[in-house]
């Protein structure tokens, strides 16, 4: 059979649409063998390939076998299933990493936030589980400082001089510190605190209109907000928890179809390149 041919299998009466190079991207793998063997699982019947196995897990099968990556949806549970699904097909890459669900299952990933607002300043703190988010986050996030004559934090403008960006305040891995708004300094002149967060880009001086920009860019990333609470104290501090489903190794893990290859080592070894 050419590699180039078009072949139909119909796996427990639903039907895929595939090349025959694509069945064949394990040359080992049961399935690329059965284009060319008399397998009896594999009956033809009526021009189709039929299989009597479970055709909405094999959906992930020819995702895997199109993409040679293990992509999975968040609320994905049927690891042990789709592990045996992989093993009679002879995808033993893809049933190693099945086997290792702490590579492909979603965590669970908390962040806070901390508005406090004081007369015309705001001050902003970020606590999250996720480093890397934490990270990233800072990375959008720029407070830009300057002075200004005669100018109120309610201001929609930025002064026309130069601001001068500051550096965020990181205590830790896990959390960020920034503040917004004016202050007095010597000779009557307004220190403002502006910040920006990509990908929106515009300087705003006004802590309430930071918060939002804010919150709506972490619902955007996947985030949802599950709480919102007011600790109690002479300063009063709004807390904004928000969670999201967040996959260890990223959207997805690769494997090599190299004959003999480990499916383990293969997803290791990509995860310590994306860590580079």
């Amino acid at each position: 059979m050419s590699n180039q041919e078009v072949v139909i299998l119909s796996v427990g009466g639903v039907r895929f649409v595939t090349r025959a190079s694509t069945l064949q991207q394990f040359p080992e793998s049961r399935l690329a063998r059965m284009l060319n063997s008399d397998d009896p699982e594999f009956k033809l019947v009526n021009g189709e390939v039929f299989v009597d196995r479970d055709g909405t897990l094999f959906r992930y099968i020819m995702d895997f076998l199109r993409t040679l990556q293990v992509s999975l949806p968040t609320d994905f549970s049927d690891y042990q299933r789709l592990q045996r699904e992989a093993e009679f097909y002879g995808l033993y890459p893809l049933a190693d990493l099945l086997s290792q669900e702490h590579l492909l299952k979603p965590r669970l990933e908390i962040l806070e936030v901390r508005f406090s607002l004081q007369e015309m300043q705001a001050f902003f703190r970020i606590f999250g589980s996720c480093s890397t988010t934490v990270e990233t986050l800072a990375g959008q996030i720029t407070v830009f400082t300057g002075q200004q004559s005669g100018q109120s934090w309610n201001s929609p403008f930025p002064s026309q001089k130069p601001l001068v960006p500051l550096p965020l305040e990181r205590p830790s891995h896990h959390d960020m510190v920034f503040q917004c708004g004016t202050d007095y300094s010597a000779g009557d002149q307004f220190v403002a605190r502006y910040v920006s967060i990509k990908p929106d880009n515009r300087k705003l001086i006004n802590g309430t209109n930071v918060l939002g920009l804010l919150l709506d860019t972490l619902l955007k990333d996947g985030f949802r907000l599950i709480s919102t609470r007011t600790v109690s104290g002479e300063e009063k501090v709004e807390c904004y928890s928000f969670e999201r489903m967040q996959r260890p190794a990223g959207p997805a893990v690769t494997v090599n179809p190299t004959p003999g290859s480990s499916g383990v080592a293969q997803a290791r070894r990509k995860q310590v390149q994306k860590g580079k």
